[in-house]
């Protein structure tokens, strides 16, 4: 499994989105720690736990509960990746569905169980489903953004809805009708997996937006970029992305990030002990370099660092801190605001 990543299509779709609708892109980017710069090749890859930073900041900046709802609606597959265009290309939705399964990963790259497609279909009796497997990160941004895709992108070129009801396992929003306003059919909360259940003769419905040509050219590309993916990453980094991402959730678990990698506790313990690590030394590591970086950036008082990487209150953080590093966080930030302060002057 490689590292969790995103295709840095989807994350300037993102800020071009939320510029549009009245965010500031520039301060998007200092919260989120994603430069526009690496965005220029849509095709490069950006660490899922920036993007997922970038998801907050913009749901913050524009007041949208329902952000990732609304991105995934109205910013279609084709628009920000290979992916969706493979799949407007396909003859049939059947095949569109088959290019989804083998190049999904191409879009964004988790962790899905077995190791297999991020999305699969199943059947259930006389029942259609696109189920959504393995971890995704914390909350539940990329399945909304997902789902939202799967469900409205489909609406520009076919003539019948293609999907019957929808499934999160969110727990039930504020603006639950929302949902089902935008995605304009019943939506389930709570449920135990996510689904798009689907009619159960869409894969026979005609699709081909593009020649086949460019079916095949596309698929080629996406081929060669499959190849292209780096070799897989060590397993204490795969812990870390996933301490990144819910640290600041407080005292986190060792089960619940086994159940996050799809292994057992012991698992855990026994791949990282092979590392020659632990779990509770990767949590430590993980708050001290994402508080050092807090801090560095000037951006937040100790009291909101403390919460950030999962303190509980600003005294136990600052015991810690000193901890890691000799000094009170405090004392560290005036240290390093000094030496800035010292850089920008003039020579004498």
């Amino acid at each position: 499994m490689q590292r969790a990543t995103i295709a840095a299509g989807l994350v300037a779709g993102l800020f071009t989105y939320a510029e549009r609708h009245g965010a500031d892109p520039d301060a998007l980017a200092t919260a989120s720690g994603v430069s526009r710069e690496q965005l220029r090749d849509p095709d490069a890859r950006v660490p899922l736990p920036r993007y997922l930073e970038l998801v907050r900041a913009a749901r913050v900046a524009l007041d949208d509960d329902a952000l990732a709802l609304h991105y995934g609606a109205e910013v279609a597959m084709a628009d920000v990746s290979i992916v969706g265009l493979v799949m407007e290309a396909a003859p049939d939705m059947a095949a569109a569905l088959r290019q989804l399964q083998r190049y999904g990963r191409l879009a964004v790259e988790v962790e899905a169980g077995d190791g297999g497609p991020r999305f699969e279909l199943e059947r259930l009796g006389d029942r259609l489903l696109l189920v959504e497997h393995g971890p995704v990160g914390p909350g539940t941004e990329l399945s909304e953004e997902a789902v939202a895709r799967l469900v409205c992108g489909p609406r520009r070129f076919l003539d019948r809805p293609h999907v019957l009801r929808v499934r999160l396992t969110r727990g039930t929003p504020e603006c639950a009708a929302e949902y089902e306003r935008v995605l304009g059919c019943p939506v389930r909360f709570g449920a135990r997996r996510t689904e798009i259940e689907l009619h159960p003769e869409v894969g026979s419905w005609p699709v081909a937006r593009h020649p086949r040509y460019v079916f095949g050219v596309l698929r080629e590309k996406g081929d060669a970029l499959l190849a292209r993916r780096p070799p897989p990453e060590s397993f204490r980094e795969r812990v870390e992305e996933v301490v990144r991402t819910v640290v600041h959730e407080g005292d986190l678990g060792a089960d619940a990030v086994a159940a996050r990698l799809h292994c057992s506790r012991s698992t855990l313990s026994r791949r990282l002990r092979a590392e020659g690590t632990g779990f509770r030394q990767v949590v430590d590591d993980v708050r001290r370099d994402l508080a050092i970086a807090y801090l560095r950036a000037g951006r937040t008082s100790v009291g909101e660092v403390a919460y950030l990487v999962g303190f509980s209150d600003a005294a136990s953080f600052s015991r810690t801190f000193r901890r890691w590093t000799g000094q009170p966080p405090g004392r560290f930030r005036e240290g390093v605001a000094g030496a800035a302060s010292a850089a920008r002057r003039p020579p004498a």
